[in-house]
C-alpha cells in the first residue's frame, strides 16, 4: 500500500512538470540547431535523446538534458571544419564515447571544486538573461533564435538593442495581448493553484499554451490584423509519411574516422559539454528542494551515452541544461520520471501532431519562460548573497554580470577566477597565532597548514626569543603540508644552538613524529 501511494505521488508530480519541460524544450531545440548550422529536427532528436536516453542513465533526479545554447557556436564551427554534417554527427558520437571514458575516470570530481557563490550566481544570471531575451518574443519580434544567451547576436545587436527596437518598432498588439495574459495567468496560478483533486495535475504553461492558440485563433476571426503570423509560430517540421519522418534521420559518416578535423571537433565537444553538464547538475543539486546529490561520474557516463546516441542517429550533441532543469524543478518535478516523460511527449507530438504544434505562438512560451526566469534570479537571492558578506556576494554579483554581458561558458569562466580569488584569499587570513609570557611562548596553528602559510609561520617562528620554552600547537589541525613540516624541522635544529626547548602539541603531531628530525631531548609531544 505505501509502494502505490508513492508511486502515486511521483506520477502526480512528475506527470505535469514533465509537460512543462517539453513545452520549454520544444522552441528550445528548434531555435539551438537553426542557430547552430545545423537540420531544424536535429535539434529535436537531442532533446528526445536528452529525455528518454540521458534520463534512464542519468542518476539525478531532477536535470534535464538536451542541445545546449552554450554550444551554438562551438558546434557552428565544428560544422564548418568537417566535409559534412553527417560527419559532424561523427564528432558527436566519438564525443559521446570520450565522455564515458571521463566518467570511469572519475573526472566528475571537478564539479565539486566550483564555490557555490559562482553556482548561484549562473543561475540568477540565466533567470535575467531568460527574462531579458524573452521580452522580444513577448511582444512580437523573433529577430534572436529562442535559447540564445550570448549578450552579442548573430544580427549585430546585443540583448539590450533588441528590446529596444523590439518595444519601439515592432511591437505585435496581438503578441502582447497572448504574453500578458499567459504570464498574469502563471502568477495567478501559482498562489492559487488547487493541492487535491484532477486541477492539482493541471500544469499552468499548458493552459497559457492553449490559450495562446485559442486567442490567435479568434484575433483571425475578430481582428485579422491582429493575428499573429506564421512567423512568429512554432515551426516543427512536419512529415507526410512515416518513412519521411525516420527520413529525418542521418548515420554518421564512419569514412571520416581518420580526419583530424572531426577528432578536433570531438574533443572540444567532449570537454565543454562534460564542463556544462556538470556545473548545471550541481546547480539542480542546490534547488533540489530534497538537496539530493548527483553522483557526478556516472553523470559524465549518462551524458555520454545520450551523445553516442544523439550522434548515432543525427542528433546535436547534448549537455545537462538549465533552463529545462529549473523549469522542470519550478514544476515540482520529483524523480527522473519527469525527464524520461519529456523525451517521450516530445517524440509522440512531432512524430503524430506537428500541425498542432505549429499553431502555438512564440509569444505564449515567452511568458513560460519569463515566469521560469523570475523563480530563478528572485530579489530574495541577492539580499541574501549580500547579508553572507563580500565573500560570497561578490564572486555572486561579479558571475552574474559576465555571464549577463558575455556568454554562458566567458561568464563562468569569469566567475570561477573570481571565485577562487577569494577562497584563496579566504585562506591567506591568519592561520596562526603567537604569544609569549616571559620565556613561555605559543605558536598556533588555528586550522590545517597548507603549501600558501609557509611564510606565516616562518615569521611566527621567528619571533621565539632565545631561550624559550615553545609549544608549537597543532591540534586544532588534521593536516599539515609538508613543506611547513620541513619548516618545523629546520627550527628544531636550530633550537638546541638556541637553548629553546620545543614541544609539540595534537594528534597529528603524534601522527608525524617520524617525519619530524631531531634529538628526542629537544622535542617533546605533548
Amino acid at each position: 500500500m505505501q509502494t502505490s501511494r508513492s508511486l502515486l505521488s511521483t506520477w502526480r508530480a512528475d506527470l505535469p512538470a514533465s509537460i512543462v519541460v517539453a513545452l520549454v524544450a520544444l522552441p528550445l531545440c528548434l531555435g539551438i540547431a537553426v542557430a547552430s548550422g545545423a537540420p531544424a529536427f536535429s535539434g529535436l532528436v537531442a532533446g528526445i535523446v536528452g529525455g528518454i536516453v540521458v534520463g534512464a542513465l542519468s542518476k539525478s533526479p531532477l536535470s534535464v538534458a538536451g542541445p545546449a545554447a552554450g554550444l551554438t557556436t562551438i558546434v557552428l564551427a565544428a560544422i564548418g571544419s568537417v566535409p559534412s554534417y553527417q560527419a559532424f554527427t561523427l564528432a558527436v558520437l566519438l564525443a559521446g564515447a570520450m565522455q564515458v571514458a571521463l566518467g570511469l575516470t572519475r573526472s566528475g570530481v571537478l564539479a565539486e571544486f566550483v564555490p557555490s557563490s559562482v553556482i548561484t550566481g549562473m543561475l540568477a544570471a540565466i533567470g535575467l538573461i531568460l527574462i531579458l531575451k524573452q521580452i522580444p518574443h513577448a511582444v512580437g519580434y523573433d529577430g534572436d533564435f529562442e535559447g540564445d544567451f550570448s549578450f552579442f547576436e548573430r544580427d549585430g545587436e546585443n540583448t539590450f538593442s533588441a528590446i529596444w527596437n523590439a518595444l519601439t518598432s515592432a511591437v505585435s498588439p496581438g503578441a502582447v495581448l497572448i504574453a500578458l495574459i499567459g504570464l498574469a495567468f502563471l502568477f495567478w496560478w501559482d498562489a492559487n493553484k488547487p493541492k487535491k483533486g484532477a486541477l492539482a495535475f493541471l500544469p499552468g504553461p499548458l493552459v497559457v499554451v492553449v490559450l495562446g492558440v485559442l486567442i490567435n485563433a479568434l484575433l483571425g476571426v475578430v481582428a485579422p490584423s491582429l493575428q499573429i503570423g506564421r512567423e512568429h509560430l512554432v515551426q516543427v517540421p512536419i512529415a507526410n509519411s512515416p518513412a519521411e519522418f525516420i527520413g529525418f534521420l542521418s548515420l554518421p559518416d564512419f569514412s571520416q574516422i581518420g580526419n583530424g578535423a572531426v577528432w578536433t571537433a570531438a574533443i572540444t565537444l567532449a570537454i565543454v559539454a562534460s564542463l556544462e553538464s556538470l556545473l548545471s547538475v550541481k546547480a539542480i543539486d542546490e534547488l533540489d528542494p530534497k538537496r539530493r546529490t548527483t553522483d557526478k561520474n556516472w553523470e559524465l557516463f549518462a551524458q555520454g551515452g545520450g551523445n553516442f546516441v544523439s550522434g548515432l542517429i543525427g542528433g546535436l550533441p547534448v549537455t545537462s541544461v538549465i533552463v529545462r532543469s529549473s523549469a522542470n524543478v519550478a514544476s515540482g518535478a520529483d524523480s527522473k520520471l519527469s525527464t524520461i516523460l519529456h523525451g517521450l511527449w516530445l517524440l509522440l507530438s512531432v512524430a503524430l501532431i506537428p500541425a498542432m504544434l505549429n499553431l502555438i505562438p512564440l509569444a505564449a512560451l515567452a511568458a513560460v519562460l519569463i515566469q521560469t526566469g523570475y523563480k530563478l534570479t528572485k530579489p530574495a537571492l541577492f539580499i541574501q548573497r549580500f547579508r553572507q558578506g563580500w565573500t560570497q556576494f561578490a564572486p555572486f554579483v561579479i558571475t552574474v554580470v559576465a555571464i549577463l554581458f558575455t556568454d554562458l561558458l566567458v561568464g563562468i569562466a569569469i566567475g570561477l577566477a573570481v571565485g577562487f580569488v577569494f577562497v584563496v584569499a579566504r585562506n591567506f587570513r591568519t592561520a596562526i597565532t603567537f604569544a609569549c609570557d616571559g620565556t613561555d611562548c605559543l605558536v598556533r596553528a588555528r586550522r590545517n597548514l597548507y603549501f600558501i602559510h609557509k611564510y606565516e609561520l616562518q615569521r611566527e617562528l621567528a619571533r621565539v626569543p632565545d631561550g624559550a620554552d615553545l609549544l608549537i600547537d597543532l591540534s586544532a589541525t588534521n593536516y599539515v603540508d609538508l613543506d611547513n613540516v620541513e619548516i618545523i624541522n629546520s627550527f628544531i635544529k636550530g633550537a638546541e644552538y638556541r637553548g629553546i626547548t620545543v614541544k609539540v602539541k595534537g594528534d597529528l603531531a603524534k601522527r608525524t613524529a617520524p617525519l619530524i628530525r631531531a634529538p628526542k631531548a629537544e622535542v617533546q609531544f605533548a
